[in-house]
């Protein structure tokens, strides 16, 4: 027998009521395996399978993959985020756009372009109270440092820093920073562009709207998968990417 750490986040963690847990599996035994005995018991969960992704300690693996005694497992929903002083943070605490730009502010470049996400009073024909945002720190930062290193490989752009907040943001806070600094102003509008998309693509951070009525899970287009028992074509094609 092999022994598993699983994590949960966002309304998976929410169905099972729990955010962590041990789990006992045969040798031998497959990612697929894990979420066979976690999701079992929850046919709202299972209906959303497809849409789920998993990390086996931070790093993305398919369902064959074969786990390892002590292994961290967490169920990743489809998503909607120094100096290594931190360029690509995840972080509780107020991002200044200025200070990202220092991070990638370099004399040799002629264009240095910024991208700020704020928290907007309205969303889908309702009035936002507040956004609340969950995240995976460790696995989310890293994944913000993949999309540094792609955007190096396809610009040759090394200069970018990516922060994230996560926790509750009120209306007109930043949530999101993205800052690149480039020879050419292109390569730092595209590469720019490049990363906010990656973002809602691989990097477990889940958004939470909040209204006066209510709240739902943004993203994950997870109200539909649940309620539906089908897969939300945006879903699929984060998944797939």
């Amino acid at each position: 027998m092999i022994t598993v750490q699983m994590r949960y986040f966002a309304f998976v963690r929410e169905q099972l009521g729990k955010s962590k847990e041990t789990i006992e599996l045969a040798d031998g035994s497959t990612v697929g395996d894990a979420l066979d005995l976690v999701l079992s018991e929850n046919g709202r969960l299972k209906n959303a399978e497809r849409a789920l992704m998993v990390m086996v300690d931070q790093h993305y693996q398919p369902r064959d993959h074969v786990l390892i005694d002590g292994v961290e497992v967490a169920i990743i929903p489809p998503v909607s985020g120094g100096s290594h002083e931190q360029r690509f943070l995840v972080t509780d605490h107020v991002i200044d756009p200025r200070k990202v730009e220092n991070l990638v502010f370099d004399e040799a470049s002629g264009a240095l372009v910024t991208f700020a996400g704020t928290v907007r009073d309205h969303a889908r024909g309702k009035a936002v109270t507040a956004l609340e945002y969950e995240a995976y720190p460790p696995a989310a930062e890293k994944m913000l440092e993949q999309i540094g290193d792609e955007i190096f490989e396809r610009w040759g752009i090394r200069n970018v820093a990516i922060q994230h907040r996560y926790g509750q943001l009120q209306i007109g806070e930043t949530s999101v920073v993205i800052a690149v600094s480039s020879p050419h102003r292109d390569a730092a509008f595209e590469a720019c562009r490049y990363a906010i998309e990656r973002i809602k693509v691989i990097v477990p951070i889940w958004k939470r709207e909040i209204y006066e009525d209510g709240a739902v899970w943004i993203g994950s287009e997870a109200e539909y998968q649940i309620e539906t028992g089908r897969v939300a074509p945006e879903a699929v094609t984060r998944g797939e990417s």
